[in-house]
């Protein structure tokens, strides 16, 4: 076994010294993260199936196959952040990279106008860029969620929450991303990023989150 911890520290540290396009900083890159943790899954993996004799054996093989398989969802998600923070740069919409899944917030006062759920004509061209590239990496599932601020009555912020996520949907499907790749929830008030008390922060939570989530 110490030799298959060997092998996958040294995929995790091949990718040390790769350098964030974005903050120009070093790092480990999830490629190599996903690559280290296959890699250990799939020696225990191999070890659970193998007979005693061939346990070392099947571990190897079974860190090869994770470290595969871990290292290709990793430099997926690696491809399609690069290019939403490509296409997304100065819209206003922020791009987070949560391990292999992708997390993008949409500003409500850029999406809606105020207590309206169809999305804005002017953040049309932004959701078009976002379904490209929606288009482009189809290995991922999309979690549309939408929030609100706490004015007004649970009720109707949960309702309008619920007509917003579902109408980014819709565009989304209307160009061209699979349907079957779309799920939306409205949240209502109940996660906010940012204080209610202040209107800065009610700005905030007013949003729209689009997860991304590999498969």
């Amino acid at each position: 076994m110490n030799k298959v911890l060997m092998i996958s520290l040294a995929i995790v540290l091949g990718g040390c010294m790769s350098t964030d396009p974005y903050t120009g900083e070093q790092k480990t890159s999830n490629t190599a993260k996903g690559a280290g943790v296959g890699a250990i899954t799939g020696a225990l993996v191999g070890m659970a199936v193998s007979s005693k004799s061939d346990r070392e054996k099947g571990a190897l093989i079974g860190a090869a196959s994770g470290a595969a398989i871990g290292g290709g969802v990793g430099f997926r998600m690696d491809k399609q952040e690069a290019a939403l923070r490509a296409k997304l740069e100065g819209t206003g919409v922020r791009v987070i990279r949560e391990g292999d899944n992708i997390r993008l917030i949409m500003p409500g006062h850029l999406t809606f106008d105020v207590d309206r759920y169809d999305v804005r004509s002017q953040f049309y061209g932004t959701l078009e860029s976002v379904a490209l590239v929606l288009k482009e990496f189809t290995k991922t599932n999309i979690r549309i969620g939408g929030h609100t601020d706490s004015t007004g009555s649970d009720s109707y912020n949960q309702t309008l929450s619920e007509r917003r996520a579902n109408s980014v949907g819709q565009f989304l499907i209307a160009q061209g991303v699979a349907a079957g790749r779309i799920s939306t929830t409205g949240y209502g008030k109940r996660y906010p990023i940012a204080s209610n008390d202040d209107a800065v922060g009610r700005e905030a939570n007013r949003r729209v989150e689009l997860e991304l989530v590999s498969f």
